[in-house]
């Protein structure tokens, strides 16, 4: 039987400190049985395999993310090839590039190319965050074998499909119940269908009728029905096609 699965969640930020297990027990009721929470710097890591090891709906990985590299020490990597050694967690992630943050590319290059290494070492596969530094991704993944997800996917077919035909699949949000994400809709539309995963990224990026609020794992059934709106397939098919791909992505 095919269920939902959240596959890039935040559910240990600040924002969920007092609400946090009646958000997994609501999304549950909801049909969401998983939720992947990725790590973002090493200092949240410890709480966050600690969260996810209490609640069997939850699972983990760990990264450094671009935006929070402003206090990056060089070791945290020997920390995170530790943990990934020990811990074992599902992916190596949330990782990638921006070019919207005020954080130097020069070191972002050095740390996603660290990771990167990591991952190659340890078998895993990758949460990939990007803003306008697709090209630059797919430069340095030209050879990764493991695969993973893009997250927040938002583009054009060509785009997606050169990630997809590198092994990953297209993290699929919010964006698509905005009816101005015009070509993300169509690019969706036309992908193979076992490309996908969804998400919510919650708390933020809400949907298109939640502006100014907290995104949480509950929208996932919503995010579901606006794609099964821009799909050819039956709504039962996405579904179960959806779950058993997130299933394999993740594997243990």
């Amino acid at each position: 039987m095919s269920a939902f699965m959240d596959s890039h969640c935040h559910l240990d930020f600040a924002q969920f400190d007092t609400c946090r297990e009646q958000e997994i027990a609501k999304a549950l009721a909801l049909g969401v049985q998983k939720i992947m929470v990725p790590g973002v710097k090493a200092a949240t890591w410890p709480a966050l395999i600690t969260l996810c090891k209490q609640q069997p709906q939850l699972d983990y990985a760990l990264g450094l993310h671009p935006y929070f590299l402003a206090d990056f020490q060089q070791a945290h990597l020997g920390q995170l090839d530790r943990r990934l050694t020990e811990e074992r967690p599902a992916a190596l992630g949330e990782i990638g590039l921006d070019a919207c943050v005020d954080i130097p590319m020069a070191l972002q290059l050095f740390v996603f190319r660290a990771q990167i290494a990591l991952a190659r070492k340890h078998q895993l596969p990758l949460i990939l965050h990007q803003r306008k530094t697709a090209s630059n991704l797919l430069a340095e993944l030209k050879s990764f074998p493991y695969g993973g997800v893009l997250h927040a996917f938002s583009g054009s077919y060509e785009m997606a499909m050169a990630f997809i035909d590198k092994g990953f699949k297209l993290g699929i949000g919010g964006v698509i119940t905005y009816e101005r994400a015009a070509k993300t809709r169509a690019t969706l539309a036309r992908v193979p269908l076992e490309a996908l995963v969804l998400e919510t990224d919650a708390p933020d990026m809400p949907l298109a009728n939640q502006t100014g609020g907290v995104n949480t794992p509950q929208n996932i059934p919503l995010i579901f029905d606006a794609l099964c709106q821009l799909r050819p397939e039956p709504a039962e098919q996405i579904k179960q096609v959806i779950w058993q791909t997130s299933q394999s992505l993740f594997q243990r």
